[in-house]
């Protein structure tokens, strides 16, 4: 049993988008046991005398949730910038990358990774995870000894993963992997599904990770291997995440070989459900918001990556309308600022047509906190109410970006005009990993920089 605390909270965001100052959240062993108003937050907490009191100053919203992440992308950041090219030009440097990795050097980007996620008021990670074997495409003696590198990289940062281990089997419509994909490829669906199998096992009964699924997308994964990736996502009820229409090119070759969209190609096989995220969505056809709201699955947007890799604008709106959920995620990691993604994801939309007010501040707090959480199978974190998780994030109303905040427009200042540089404190399962803007592990810049320059080195031997 863990000490309980009550956090006074100067401000916070409860639920139904209430904003309410001077609360008290009491947390033990985990989770929020009661809110009330200060100064003791009387409710069914322990005695005041058995409580330590800690003040968070700003706004507390509940952790967010990263919900598309490929952490090595992080090494990227800054060297596929200049010059000219596509998603496709962008990829064959991501490929260059992936080539290098080993678990000992993903362990410690990820570790870093994450810290600077943590900074950004992350509490929960979805790792969208296909590089699993070694360069060669053979096994390591551990065949899951990648996916434990990510996991022990996110304990050690202090926040949750749900690891959306993701089956890679082809290099396109008809074609079979080459180079570095060959480290992505487990041979076929039942191969895939016997090693995510074991790892499941591994992490049954643990409360920060989650082993859920993913298709990579329709042009690697064979149509006749889909429904047995959904079978085994479906068995052991874990969120199933799929890169979808992301590229013009991809719907084109989809079309092409199959007839279909990718969304009604994943709906004829049996994919989508209310598990199912569909990853970027960015080109979708009206049938294909029709088919993801129908089905009751949700879509991850990666608004600040769309934008970096030149893939597009997202129909957000159009989601919105039909009442499909949306979550957000950083994906490459040009950038690792949540509150960016989502006002982007509106501001994009306002672009596209014209139009001002798609997504309100409440939409936009429920894709980074409930919504998010969520999407990666942690259903009982992403609000403040008794009985959640005990994840807590407490943003500056003071700084240069939020000065002038007040009670009633703390939400949209924080939305609309902070930055992951104002996220102060954050507290995971009721542990406190940032403490006035530092991580517990201390120099994560520093900790980057170092396992930035070592895989970067790899890479250009």
């Amino acid at each position: 049993m863990s000490a309980a605390v009550a956090y006074r909270c100067e401000l916070a965001w409860l639920p139904a988008g209430r904003l309410a100052s001077d609360v008290v959240i009491e947390v033990a062993d985990g989770r929020i046991t009661s809110i009330g108003p200060g100064p003791t937050g009387a409710g069914a907490g322990p005695a005041a005398s058995e409580v330590r009191t800690e003040y968070l100053a700003g706004l507390v919203l509940p952790g967010l949730a990263n919900a598309h992440s490929h952490v090595f992308h992080r090494a990227l950041r800054g060297t596929t910038e200049q010059g000219r090219g596509t998603f496709w030009t962008w990829r064959d440097r991501m490929y260059e990358l992936a080539a290098v990795l080993d678990p000992d050097s993903l362990h410690a980007l990820a570790r870093m990774t994450y810290a600077e996620m943590a900074l950004a008021g992350v509490t929960t990670v979805g790792e969208f995870h296909y590089l699993h074997h070694q360069r060669d495409g053979r096994a390591y003696a551990d065949p899951n000894a990648m996916a434990e590198a990510v996991l022990a990289a996110a304990r050690d940062a202090g926040v949750r993963c749900t690891l959306l281990d993701t089956c890679y089997l082809a290099g396109g419509f008809g074609e079979p992997t080459s180079g570095v994909q060959r480290r992505f490829s487990d041979r076929d669906a039942a191969s895939w599904a016997a090693r995510v199998e074991e790892l499941q096992q591994r992490y049954a009964r643990a409360t920060d990770v989650v082993i859920g699924a993913a298709i990579h997308s329709v042009r690697a994964v064979p149509v006749p291997e889909l429904p047995v990736i959904s079978a085994w996502a479906a068995a052991h009820q874990v969120p199933l995440h799929a890169h979808v229409s992301e590229q013009p090119d991809e719907n084109a070759a989809c079309l092409a070989a199959t007839g279909r969209t990718p969304v009604r190609l994943l709906a004829d096989s049996g994919v989508l459900g209310p598990r199912t995220w569909a990853v970027h969505a960015t080109h979708l056809t009206d049938a294909d918001v029709t088919d993801l709201a129908d089905s009751g699955a949700g879509v991850c947007l990666c608004p600040t990556t769309e934008a970096a890799l030149a893939d597009g604008i997202g129909p957000a709106a159009r989601l919105r309308e039909a009442d499909v959920p949306v979550s957000l995620g950083t994906d490459s990691h040009a950038s690792i600022d949540l509150f960016a993604e989502a006002r982007r994801a509106e501001w994009d939309q306002r672009l596209s047509t014209g139009q001002r007010g798609h997504l309100d501040t409440e939409a936009l707090l429920a894709a980074l906190a409930p919504e998010g959480q969520a999407s990666l199978g942690v259903a009982d974190a992403g609000r403040l109410a008794a009985g959640a998780r005990a994840d807590l994030v407490a943003v500056d109303l003071g700084s240069v970006r939020t000065a002038g905040a007040d009670p009633e427009t703390a939400a949209a200042s924080v939305v609309f005009g902070a930055s992951a540089a104002d996220v102060t404190d954050v507290i995971v399962d009721g542990r406190r990993i940032v403490r006035d803007r530092e991580h517990r592990d201390g120099d994560v810049g520093r900790g980057l920089a170092t396992a930035i320059a070592a895989v970067r080195g790899e890479a250009q031997r």
